[in-house]
């Protein structure tokens, strides 16, 4: 009874401290400041400081990430409401998402042969790109260990999530489908929340990026990654 209180206590906790860095966002607008960095921060500081085990934060916790496929799966609703935008930049938006999904596996593989890391680590790395769910499914499938790869995506997400904005900026991309897929390819989740910032378009376009990286990357990284072994 007490290790179930204590689950659901982790449970809650993971929830209250998203919140509050959620809010603290709002106040305070900072890349640095993103829910999706403070978070993993506080909760890893926390966990390490009780003492308590990665299982016993995940028995409660846990229930978070299992709700990650119904809600990718969610976004349905959002891109049948912008149908047309989709299907007037179709030939635009698969192209742009194919070169980008391919680009992350060769470079992810190719940098982890240039350092000559070894080739359960670059199958690791290659699906980073991906969305959690089907990147670590991918990893299981090329040899790759789950666990790094899910640390792998999530840096990913994080880094295209602070990265995204000032490449927007800096470039002067005013176009939503542009925007839309620069981060859904670059960022898959966590790029979407980004883009939904921008307006509904964007992140409808992302959302769709999100999930055709996804599928790409399920069909190519297999036999791009021998290139490299």
């Amino acid at each position: 009874m007490n290790d179930t209180l204590l689950s659901l206590g982790w449970l809650g906790s993971t929830i209250l401290i998203y919140g509050g860095a959620k809010k603290l966002h709002q106040y305070f607008p900072k890349v640095y400041l993103t829910p999706l960095l403070v978070t993993p921060i506080i909760l890893i500081a926390l966990i390490s400081g009780t003492g308590v085990s990665f299982d016993t934060y995940n028995e409660g916790a846990g229930w978070l990430s299992k709700m990650i496929e119904p809600a990718t799966i969610a976004l349905a609703v959002m891109l049948y409401k912008h149908y047309n935008v989709m299907k007037k930049h179709a030939i635009v938006i698969l192209t742009s998402v194919c070169c980008g999904a391919i680009a992350s596996i060769v470079t992810s593989a190719g940098l982890a042969h240039l350092f000559g890391l070894s080739a359960e680590i670059m199958d690791s790395l290659a699906p980073r790109s991906a969305t959690t769910p089907i990147a670590i499914a991918i990893s299981n499938l090329i040899g790759g260990v789950p666990t790094i790869t899910a640390v792998a995506t999530l840096m990913t997400g994080i880094l295209g999530l602070m990265l995204g904005p000032f490449i927007v900026k800096w470039c002067g991309i005013q176009n939503p489908v542009a925007r839309g897929v620069l981060l859904g390819t670059s960022a898959h989740s966590a790029g979407i929340s980004k883009a939904l910032e921008y307006d509904a378009v964007t992140g409808s376009v992302a959302g769709i990026a999100m999930l055709t990286t996804a599928f790409i990357t399920l069909a190519a990284a297999p036999f791009l990654i021998v290139l490299f072994r």
